[in-house]
């Protein structure tokens, strides 16, 4: 590659796309498409529609039913490949961009999210900063230290007219800087006032500001509005507009976004600047200056314990009732908090081998952290149906309803717990002491353990949180790790399930109709085989009691499937595919603990060995967590 000649074209290509020319082209621009005028909300809302919506309704997809009852969820393309699990807080703050668009009351509010460390408040609003740097660049008048809009320019008595003729609606004020300038450089003749393009940047401050805790004893509100260049004072009046040096944040932030940053650390007298600025939509101008037209997205964040000590204090009444506050809890489902990691993984250097459940377990752990004791369900089972799955009450035929679980927690679930960041903390450890290159849920485990003891937290939550991972978690991943050994040395596991399935729908609805099967070899017409059922049923604690019940449920969930149109296997069912499952475990588990146990083995035992491990590399593992996973399986499974 000829780098010279690249980077010129490069610049060449960039110097094409920007704009400069008088109010009067920018007038025939804005006449073709009245969008480029829009507000700072309304860009905002555009950019985050135009990556599209999916639009999933309960009745239409299970998990979501599962997980949200009769609510429709929208996701939006512009969050999918980075937030993960929380829909609703997403949901929430695009509504309020589509009301502020709408020039609602929110566009006059301040955006406030809450929620524990590491939720992912900072990482909301670093995507909505990011949004800006890649969006089309704004039109604004050349020299203007806030970029402003040009339609600024039109006078008062004019801009009916012009907003009619623009298809527009014309809000704000010229900054003292334009102004002087069209009075004193141009006589008035606004048409001939040069018209400009600029790009958003972060960098360089450029309709992006960003506002840091201040020190409560030193604040100065400068950092918000700008200052007076007392270098200049000697050249010119103290309401001269060019001793002004408009570099605060809602200087630089306009058209834009400004951000504060754990904002209740700051003096209540410094946040009424921020009120100022969205609810009049004007900010002070250094010195004795005028008010200065604002259009901007105001974002501000902080933990809850900020929030609770600030909104305690009555004198905070006018902030708080012109805040849209969005509480970001940490993510409670398993499966989306596995992508979080996966996510961050990714964009790591490690090239460790990671086994299969490796990052499960860690998201298990994060999970049970975070959610309320329920008198309805154990953690592990709550975890489940948080995540989905479809939970019967041992020995019944009634599910376990999220929703009720839900209302036990209260509106609070999820904001307490252990950090996404102590956990990607704890999986880097594992990953650096690993000696083979290769991490798996028992390392992972180990490093868990050990970054929990080096917590500065309670006695109690030490003691909770290490028998989440010891006992619970253990005790989990012993099962999971069962049924991997079984399905790996059963070759056939799935089509023995699909047949066991199979047989107990046929026998299932036979004794639910009240009628005879025909058997598919003699012909001969036999009663269904309740002793068959009951050890399939038997497997999940369904008692005789129930069983009726059971299978009058199993009977009718199969034929609303039918109905959908959806492919019937042994797994739509998850009561009674971890009935089946767990039936052809016990049904290889003695052989399974000779293989595994067994130090000399015979020709045929090595044969089905090795046929198992290579079942298992297949899956995922790797030579060396296979011996570990296989060793622990020894020592902690099948125990006599």
């Amino acid at each position: 590659m000829n780098f010279k000649e690249f980077i010129k074209n490069d610049r060449e290509n960039r110097n094409k796309e920007k704009f400069e020319g008088t109010f009067l082209d920018y007038l025939e621009i804005v006449k073709k498409n009245p969008d480029v005028a829009m507000l700072s909300h309304k860009r905002m809302y555009e950019i985050i529609k135009s990556k599209g919506v999916e639009v999933l309704k309960g009745e239409e997809n299970p998990r979501v039913k599962k997980i949200y009852g009769n609510e429709t969820i929208r996701k939006y393309g512009f969050f999918k490949d980075d937030f993960y699990g929380i829909d609703k807080v997403i949901m929430k703050l695009v509504n309020y961009f589509n009301s502020a668009a709408m020039k609602g009351e929110e566009s006059r509010q301040v955006l406030y999210l809450v929620g524990p460390v590491g939720a992912g408040k900072s990482s909301l609003v670093e995507s909505l900063k990011k949004a800006l740097e890649d969006c089309l660049p704004v039109y604004s008048l050349k020299g203007c230290p806030m970029h402003e809009e040009p339609l600024h320019l039109i006078p008062k008595h004019l801009r009916s007219k012009f907003e009619d003729l623009l298809g527009v609606q014309i809000e704000g004020d010229l900054c003292p800087v334009c102004r002087y300038k069209l009075t004193n450089e141009y006589g008035g003749r606004y048409e001939e006032f040069p018209v400009v393009t600029n790009t958003f940047s972060i960098r360089s401050r450029k309709g992006i500001g960003v506002v840091p805790p201040v020190d409560p004893n030193n604040q100065d509100t400068s950092i918000l509005t700008g200052s007076v260049d007392i270098s200049k004072m000697d050249l010119y009046s103290e309401d001269d507009p060019r001793i002004f040096s408009l570099n605060g944040a809602f200087n630089v932030g306009n058209r834009g976004l400004v951000e504060f940053i754990e904002v209740f650390k700051n003096d209540v007298e410094y946040l009424h600047t921020i009120i100022t600025a969205t609810q009049e939509k004007s900010v002070p101008s250094p010195g004795k200056g005028s008010m200065i037209y604002f259009d901007g997205v105001i974002v501000a964040h902080s933990n809850e314990a900020e929030w609770n000590k600030f909104k305690s204090d009555h004198t905070n009444e006018a902030i708080l009732d012109r805040i849209v506050k969005i509480e970001v809890p940490y993510c409670l489902e398993l499966d989306e908090e596995k992508k979080i990691y996966e996510k961050i993984l990714k964009k790591s250097n490690f090239k460790a081998h990671i086994a299969p459940h490796t990052i499960e377990v860690a998201a298990m752990f994060a999970i049970l952290s975070r959610l309320s004791l329920s008198a309805k369900a154990d953690p592990m089972t709550k975890l489940k149906i948080y995540n989905g799955e479809e939970i019967v009450e041992k020995g019944t035929t009634k599910r376990i309803d999220i929703m009720e679980l839900r209302e036990e927690a209260g509106p609070y679930e999820g904001m307490k717990g252990i950090s996404t960041r102590f956990i990607v903390k704890a999986i880097d450890n594992a990953l650096s002491n690993s000696e083979y290159d290769c991490i798996n849920p028992l390392s992972i485990m180990e490093s868990i353990i050990k970054s929990i003891k080096e917590m500065d937290i309670g006695a109690d939550d030490k003691k909770k949180y290490l028998g989440f991972v010891q006992d619970t978690i253990r005790k989990e991943y012993n099962k999971v790790l069962e049924k991997e050994i079984t399905k790996a040395f059963i070759h056939s596991f799935r089509e023995q399930a699909e047949s066991l399935f199979n047989n107990y729908i046929d026998n299932a609805e036979a004794f639910v109709n009240k009628c005879k099967i025909k058997d598919t070899s003699t012909g001969e017409e036999l009663n269904p085989d309740e002793e068959f059922m009951r050890n399939i049923e038997e497997q999940i604690g369904v008692s005789e009691s129930s069983s009726k019940g059971f299978r009058a449920d199993v009977t009718s969930y199969m034929f609303y499937l039918v109905r959908k149109g959806v492919k019937i296997e042994y797994t739509s069912y998850e009561p009674l595919k971890e009935a089946i499952e767990k039936k052809l475990m016990a049904s290889v588990k003695d052989l399974s603990r000779i293989v595994t146990k067994s130090r000399v083995r015979d020709k045929e035992q090595t044969e089905k060995y090795n046929a198992m491990v290579d079942e298992m590399k297949s899956k995922g593992y790797c030579l060396h967590c296979c011996d570990v996973i296989l060793k622990y399986a020894a020592n902690n499974l099948w125990k006599d």
